[in-house]
């Protein structure tokens, strides 16, 4: 006779939006042993929640974020409460007043056909018609989306709480969590001021005290709260008679950091254009000592006039008939926000059973709920969430001034336009590589990733430029964080030898005597090679779903340094390793140069006393030696197309390597090259880039890594799913425009045969090949020589389906 297995017990911190979300979709799930702890009265607690004007709008230029706005809508539009939506679909309008942000709003009309969000670009005439009450004179257009609108967050965390209940939920107000118990590294309870409950599954759906939850369990939350403003007018003339709550569009007035929306006969006014406003999480009053200092809950504080001032002016230039009209209320709300802006999702690995779903907005609540919960009981969501991932911080971004500083300046940039390229401002210089001294000397052009500091291009090689001959002329947003020297760059590159920082690269060491076995299953390739093998791996999730790319080189029988991505990387790895592998990131410790080009082998061989021939030191292989005085692990490795070598080196020799390298390369025409020239030369090969081409929500042969994966060998993590997956119905396709002058970004819309069909991953100007080179996802079965279109900024851009790889395709120039 077969036992039910036992329904796991689950404690959710927090009854806003998120709990209350969670609530409902774990239950759908099955898992009915479900408790929320709230610290407030319920229904309306007094956190985000309890005053959120309830905006939604879907598009994003993050596809994530994107499908998380989607499902919220999709959901609580099919909910209600006494016979009231949850969901009030009145559209959603944004408003441009310069040119800068009409080219934004076609941006974001691109987004919204690449993601499947109705939305259309609308002329000044148009806005007038939904927005009567705006000076039409100071618009030029508008981004109108009509399946955008207002959420009703109490009434739907009500219906929420009532379907949760209804299959065995309890929801406990007035329950003040006071500590996490754990043992043996899992959390195995919630203490409250009213008693302890026993749990397997923790998760802290706090809102902007998720960092006090954080720290009772000895988890780190890099989550800054800030307040930000909300006023609401008096009666206005122009509303009189109104019944319904709102009958016109959600409103954005980005250019002046201003929202809007009704409240039936009055209008509501949110304003980011004031100064940032922290709040301390571990200093925000309890409720009824929030209520007893007259403030309406905890997360609502005293309205600040004169931040208000120079918005209420904004106000009433964009709507003339504000000016008659005083602010009736107005409060300041404290919401959160993260180094990047992301969400804040997933386990813990240093508590087991702990969970985060933090810093999520109204938007994105339910989508999130859903996608926890599948994470949950399904041990994956169903989209790619690694923007969302709790792991994705480094060390260096943990720090509280740095969660700080960056939350702050993610709130003052939350309606800029932001090009994709363009970095953080501060804290910088952050993380150097040992190069970075020299890198200045020649007049590197930094951009950041990751808290390291990235050089482009160098203005050093501007003099190589002329000999390029004429460029294409490029429009002002494609030309911003760009230079024709990247060009010259990737001249260089194909013809001479340069030298290019791949510190900021991961790196892993793995070692231990069951180290090969632990790194077989994990992985999809072959690694049972000799000492001295590198090998191009993916990282598979259980359904078969690419989590990373690596490059795994087998140093020693039992010693392999792998070439990852992300921070989540080294978490998967650390969840499965047994007790006996060792595992840890030394890419701090370490550095790395890439050399290469024709001229590469000229270059190191008279530096080392080891044969880099091309019979002594083929491609995929590694080797210790000595670069000069300098000992490295070279590894003949390639991600631009041409002959060379990775270089590793510990992090005190890495000056010595580059000025070894760069000295004896003087004769051969040396130069650093950086990453802009590095982007394009790997797109003309066709290499992908995890987390942009490529995430857990495709499979290898789709992405087009198939040769990666080895189904005639033993087990691995994936096998099973790949093995009984059928034809695949989408493709990571190769583009090439047209027009020798065209480029695109990503992330624009793909048309086929007039039809939206597809997005584009990542595109770069391929200065080999004269032409843009642009990947996509698109349907399978596109012939080489398929016409298609992309969407750049409102105008349609033709393109040809191509072959791969675009250069090179006999690995001729790399296998010399």
């Amino acid at each position: 006779m077969s036992s039910t297995p036992e329904i796991p017990r689950v404690v959710v911190i927090g009854a806003g939006i998120v709990g209350c979300s969670l609530a409902d979709e774990l239950t759908a799930r099955g898992w009915t042993d479900i408790t929320v702890l709230e610290q407030g009265p319920l229904p309306a607690p007094g956190g985000s929640t309890s005053h959120a004007p309830g905006l939604v709008f879907q598009t994003n230029s993050s596809k994530t974020l994107t499908a998380l706005a989607r499902y919220t809508v999709e959901k609580f539009t099919s909910l209600d409460v006494d016979g009231v939506s949850c969901f009030h679909q009145v559209g959603g309008l944004e408003l441009a007043t310069i040119p800068e942000r009409l080219a934004e709003l076609h941006r974001r009309a691109g987004y919204a056909a690449s993601w499947g969000v109705r939305g259309e670009i609308v002329s000044a005439a148009r806005c007038k018609e939904l927005w009567p009450l705006i000076d039409e004179s100071l618009v030029l257009g508008g981004f109108y989306t009509p399946d955008d609108g207002l959420a009703r967050a109490l009434l739907a965390s009500r219906a929420q709480m009532a379907r949760a209940c209804a299959r065995g939920a309890r929801f406990l107000e007035r329950h003040t969590v006071t500590g996490i118990e754990r043992e043996d590294g899992r959390v195995t309870g919630v203490v409250t001021d009213r008693g302890t409950f026993p749990a397997d599954h923790v998760v802290s759906a706090a809102g902007f005290w998720g960092p006090v939850i954080g720290r009772m369990a000895g988890i780190d939350v890099p989550l800054q709260p800030l307040a930000h403003q909300y006023a609401r007018t008096g009666p206005l003339p122009e509303l009189s008679g109104a019944t319904a709550e709102a009958s016109k569009p959600i409103l954005r007035f980005q250019d002046r950091d201003l929202y809007f929306r009704e409240h039936t006969d009055r209008i509501g006014i949110g304003s980011y254009a004031h100064r940032p406003l922290p709040v301390d999480p571990f200093a925000v009053l309890p409720y009824d000592e929030a209520r007893a200092r007259n403030m309406d809950m905890p997360s609502s504080y005293p309205f600040t006039e004169e931040d208000w001032a120079p918005s209420w002016a904004d106000c009433r230039q964009l709507m003339p008939t504000l000016r008659d009209a005083e602010i009736e209320a107005g409060f300041n709300g404290v919401f959160s926000f993260t180094p990047d802006g992301m969400p804040v999702l997933g386990e813990s690995r240093r508590l087991r059973g702990f969970w985060l779903a933090e810093a999520v907005w109204v938007t994105h609540s339910a989508g999130v709920a859903k996608a926890v919960a599948e994470w949950m009981v399904d041990g994956r969501p169903s989209i790619d969430l690694h923007e969302c991932d709790l792991t994705r911080f480094e060390e260096a971004q943990r720090s509280p001034s740095y969660v700080l500083e960056r939350g702050a300046q993610q709130f003052v940039e939350v309606y800029d336009v932001i090009h994709p390229l363009q970095p953080m401002e501060r804290p910088r210089p952050l993380r150097v590589s040992p190069f970075h001294a020299r890198q200045q000397q020649l007049g590197a052009y930094f951009l950041e990733g990751g808290g390291w500091e990235r050089p482009h291009w160098y203005e050093a090689n501007a003099p190589l430029v002329e000999a390029l001959g004429s460029l294409p002329a490029r429009d002002s947003w494609s030309a911003r964080h760009w230079s024709p020297v990247a060009a010259a760059e990737a001249k260089a590159t194909r013809e001479g030898v340069a030298l290019y920082d791949m510190t900021p690269l991961r790196r892993l060491e793995v070692t231990g005597p069951g180290s090969l076995d632990f790194l077989d299953r994990m992985t999809s390739n072959n690694l049972r090679k000799k000492p001295g093998a590198v090998t191009y791996s993916l990282l598979l999730d259980a359904s078969g779903g690419i989590r990373s790319d690596l490059t795994v080189a087998r140093l020693a029988p039992d010693r392999f340094q792998v070439g990852a991505n992300s921070p989540a990387d080294l978490d998967w790895l650390l969840r499965h390793a047994p007790a006996d592998i060792h595992i840890r990131d030394i890419t701090s410790g370490t550095c790395c140069v890439g050399v290469w080009g024709p001229l590469a082998r000229d270059l190191v061989q008279p530096l080392t006393p080891d044969d880099f021939s091309h019979e002594a030191f083929g491609y995929f292989r590694a080797k210790e030696t000595y670069i000069g005085h300098v000992p490295v692990t070279a590894m003949r490795l390639s991600y631009v197309g041409e002959l060379g070598w990775e270089l590793y080196t510990t992090a005190d020799l890495g000056l010595r390597l580059w000025d070894t390298l760069w000295e004896a390369g003087r004769e051969l025409g040396v130069i650093a090259a950086g990453r802009s020239a590095f982007n394009s030369l790997r797109l003309e090969k066709g290499y992908r880039a995890w987390g942009v081409d490529m995430t857990d929500e495709h499979d290898p042969l789709e992405a087009g890594v198939g040769f990666a994966v080895r189904m005639d060998r033993d087990d691995f993590v994936g096998k099973a799913a790949l093995a009984g997956k059928g034809e695949a119905t989408r493709r990571l396709t190769p583009l090439l425009l047209d027009d020798p002058a065209a480029v695109v970004l990503g992330k624009e819309p793909v048309y086929v045969d007039g039809l939206p069909a597809g997005y584009v991953t990542s595109a770069s100007y391929g200065y080999t090949l004269g032409r843009c080179v642009a990947y996509a996802w698109l349907p399978a079965g596109l012939p080489t020589g398929t016409g298609v279109h992309i969407e750049y900024v409102g105008e349609k851009v033709p393109a040809t389906v191509a072959d791969e790889p675009l250069f090179d395709p006999k690995m001729t120039r790399i296998r010399r």
